[in-house]
């Protein structure tokens, strides 16, 4: 999901910064002292697990459970995302700086997206299915976000856009599943966190 450096028009990139400023303040402002620890190890999981890249164009697939964050931290997301951002392009190059406000936007905000729309139907539906709702559908929209940061850069991105959408078809359902089994795990290890989900395992 990281786009690199030098790929993207400088209105996209602006647009990308400012709505992840807007994004990270809201986040810190629901920052509590109790949430600092879990937030952390969110942020470990999302920097660890983005490690493993295939690339696809001037862009690259990887697991992000950004889904999985949205759900537990909701604005949180962005924060915990761009510290994890910051790191991965500082000691890995991976994406890159001028265009980390757009490569956080992509993550972050189908995060707090689906955590938003999720949470409230979490005493409705198993444990298993809110993971791989969670999961697959927030891998779904970062793909469309990213696809479409690509396309308003130009038209010769046309068909990399394509194909980075579609080539996150087959990672959305892998990230669904392991959300899943996160989520059910979770559940029984620390279901103060998701009082009032039922998990049929």
């Amino acid at each position: 999901m990281h786009i690199a450096d030098g790929v993207l028009a400088t209105p996209v990139l602006m647009a990308g910064i400012a709505m992840t400023l807007v994004g990270t303040a809201v986040g810190l402002r629901k920052l509590d002292d109790d949430k600092i620890p879990f937030a952390a190890v969110l942020s470990a999981c999302f920097f660890v697990a983005s490690l493993i890249h295939i690339p696809l164009g001037p862009s690259s697939v990887h697991l992000i459970f950004n889904g999985l964050i949205g759900l537990l931290l909701g604005w949180l997301a962005f924060p915990v995302m761009l510290i994890a951002l910051i790191l991965q392009a500082l000691f890995f190059g991976f994406g890159g700086i001028v265009v980390l406000g757009v490569n956080c936007l992509n993550i972050a905000l189908p995060a707090v997206i689906v955590g938003a729309m999720l949470r409230p139907l979490r005493h409705f539906m198993p444990a298993q299915l809110l993971g791989f709702l969670a999961g697959s559908s927030a891998v779904l929209l970062t793909g469309l976000m990213v696809s479409l940061s690509l396309y308003l850069s130009g038209d010769a991105f046309l068909t990399t856009a394509k194909v980075v959408f579609w080539g996150n078809l087959p990672l959305s359902v892998l990230e669904g599943v392991i959300s899943s089994f996160i989520i059910v795990l979770l559940n029984k290890v620390k279901p103060e966190m998701f009082k009032g989900i039922q998990s049929n395992v």
